[in-house]
C-alpha cells in the first residue's frame, strides 16, 4: 500500500473535543470582545430566562445569545426586525460547530430604529380600535378613591399626593411597580388588571379612577409602556385611566389608549379632582345665586298677585247673588216638598186601589191555606199521640214487674246477678229473692238436682239394638 507523501506520517492526531476546544481558544483569543451591528431575528426566549436570537445583515448571520441577567437589565424589549447594536464576547459551541456572541450589552441602534418599531406598532393598534375617542369613558369629577400604578420610590409619587393634597384630599391605593427594564411592562398590565377586579367586598376599596405615572427619560427608559401587553390591558379596563409618562414632550402609547393624557405626573393628580376650596366657593355663589333668583321671583309673584287682585270683584259681591238664589230657593223648598208628598200620596192610593182585588185574593188564600194548616197540624198531633200511647202500653206489658204481679219471684245472687238456673247457686250461698211487694234475703241448702231428660217420642223408626 503506497502512502500518500502530502501527508506525511508525523502529523498529530486530535480528538473532535480537542480539536473543537482549539478552535474555541483560537477564536475567543483572537477577537475578544467585540460590538456588532444587526437586525435581531429568530428571537427566543427559554424558560431559564436566557434570550437566543440571530443578528444578521444583508449578506451574513450570527448566532446570539444573552444570559438572563443581562436580559434583566435592558431598558426595552428586543424584537424582530428591530436593528441593535450588540457589544459582547465572540465564542464557539463545541456541541454544534457553531460560533456566537455571548451578548453583554444591547443597545437600539439610533432612535430611529425605536420610533419605526414604534410606529409599525402605534398602527397595528390603532387598525384594532383601541385608540378610538368613542372608547374613551370620561373622569369622574369628584373620585372618592384614586388608584395610582407607579414606582414607589422616587419623586413622582411624592408629588402626586402632595398635589391632591393641595386641591382636595382623597383615599389613594398606590401600586408599586418597576416602571423600566425587565418585567416592568408585566407588572403595569397586571396592577391595571388587579385594580379592576376589586369588587369591593374586601377590605380594598375599588379606586374611582386610575393614574399611571412615571417621571421623564428618554425612548428606552419609557418603553414599557409602549409595550403591547400594556396597551391592551389599559383598554380593558372599566376603571377610567390618566395615563401620566415622561414630561409634556413625552409622547408613548399608553398616552394613546388612555381615558386622559397628562402632560405631568402632577398635572394627573389635578385632572383626577377639583380644587376643594374653588368648588366651596362655586357652591357658595351657587347658593347665593339661587337664594337671590328665589327672592326676585317671590317678589314677582306677589307684584302680579296685586296686580291681578285689583281687577278683582269684591267677595261680598261675588256671594251676593249667591246668598239672594239661597234664600228664594229656601222660601221655595218648603212647598215643593209639600206638593210632591201631596202627588206621592195621590199616587200611592191610586195604585192602592188597583191592587185591592188581587190583596183581598191574597188574603183569601192564606186564610184557607192557614186553617188547612191547622187541621193537617192538629190531625198529625193525634197520629203521634196513638203511637205514643202504643208503644207506653207495650213498654209496660214487657216490664218484669208484670210478671211479678202474677206470683212470680227474681232471684239474685252475688253481686245482684239475676239466677236463671238452680246449677248456678251453691249450697250456703246467699241469695236475694224479689217479689211483687219487696225483698227477701235467703241462703241456699242441699245440692240442686239435675231434671231428668224426657224421654224421646217414638218416631216410628227401629232403634239400635246395641
Amino acid at each position: 500500500m503506497e502512502t500518500n507523501k502530502d501527508y506525511p506520517d508525523n502529523t498529530p492526531e486530535y480528538s473532535v473535543t480537542e480539536l473543537s476546544m482549539a478552535l474555541k481558544r483560537t477564536v475567543e483569543d483572537t477577537f475578544g470582545y467585540v460590538r456588532l451591528r444587526g437586525e435581531v431575528s429568530g428571537l427566543k426566549r427559554a424558560a431559564s430566562g436566557h434570550v437566543y436570537l440571530t443578528l444578521k445583515d444583508d449578506k451574513s448571520v450570527l448566532d446570539g445569545i444573552m444570559w438572563k441577567g443581562v436580559a434583566g437589565r435592558l431598558s426595552f424589549q428586543p424584537e424582530d426586525g428591530l436593528e441593535v447594536i450588540c457589544t459582547g464576547k465572540l465564542t464557539t459551541y463545541p456541541g454544534r460547530s457553531k460560533y456566537q456572541i455571548v451578548i453583554e450589552r444591547m443597545e437600539v441602534a439610533g432612535a430611529g430604529a425605536l420610533m419605526a418599531l414604534l410606529e409599525e406598532r402605534k398602527k397595528k393598534l390603532a387598525a384594532e380600535g383601541l385608540f378610538d375617542p368613542a372608547r374613551k369613558k370620561s373622569i369622574p369629577y369628584l373620585p372618592q378613591v384614586i388608584g395610582v400604578v407607579t414606582s414607589p420610590t422616587g419623586a413622582v409619587i411624592r408629588d402626586i399626593l402632595h398635589r391632591l393634597s393641595d386641591r382636595f384630599p382623597r383615599h389613594v391605593l398606590v401600586w408599586p411597580v418597576l416602571v423600566q427594564g425587565e418585567g416592568a411592562a408585566e407588572q403595569i398590565a397586571g396592577a391595571i388588571r388587579d385594580f379592576n377586579k376589586l369588587d369591593g367586598s374586601s377590605d380594598i376599596a375599588r379606586p374611582d379612577v386610575l393614574i399611571v405615572a412615571r417621571g421623564g427619560g428618554s425612548l428606552e427608559d419609557l418603553w414599557s409602556f409602549n409595550e403591547e401587553v400594556v396597551i391592551r390591558a389599559v383598554a380593558d379596563s372599566d376603571i377610567p385611566l390618566i395615563s401620566a409618562v415622561g414630561h409634556e414632550t413625552d409622547t408613548t402609547l399608553i398616552d394613546f389608549v388612555s381615558d386622559l393624557r397628562a402632560p405631568t405626573p402632577t398635572a394627573a393628580a389635578e385632572h383626577a379632582v377639583p380644587v376643594k376650596a374653588d368648588l366651596i366657593y362655586t357652591v357658595q355663589d351657587f347658593d347665593s345665586r339661587l337664594n337671590r333668583s328665589v327672592h326676585r321671583t317671590i317678589q314677582d309673584k306677589a307684584e302680579k298677585l296685586l296686580g291681578l287682585n285689583r281687577g278683582l270683584p269684591k267677595p261680598s259681591d261675588i256671594l251676593a247673588l249667591g246668598r239672594q238664589r239661597f234664600d228664594d230657593a229656601s222660601e221655595r223648598l218648603p212647598r215643593a216638598l209639600r206638593l210632591l208628598s201631596e202627588k206621592r200620596q195621590m199616587q200611592l192610593a191610586g195604585v192602592g186601589r188597583l191592587l185591592r182585588p188581587d190583596i183581598e185574593r191574597a188574603q183569601e188564600k192564606i186564610i184557607q191555606l192557614s186553617e188547612r194548616m191547622d187541621r193537617a197540624m192538629e190531625q198529625n198531633l193525634h197520629q203521634m199521640k196513638h203511637k205514643f200511647d202504643a208503644t207506653d202500653r207495650l213498654f209496660d206489658s214487657l216490664n218484669y214487674k208484670r210478671v211479678l204481679d202474677r206470683g212470680f219471684a227474681v232471684v239474685r245472687g252475688k253481686k245482684g246477678r239475676t239466677v236463671t238456673q238452680a246449677a248456678d247457686i251453691s249450697s250456703g250461698e246467699g241469695i236475694d229473692i224479689e217479689f211483687k211487694d219487696g225483698h227477701v234475703g235467703a241462703v241456699a241448702a242441699g245440692k240442686a238436682t239435675k231434671k231428668k231428660p224426657r224421654p224421646k217420642k217414638n218416631d216410628g223408626r227401629q232403634g239400635s239394638l246395641l
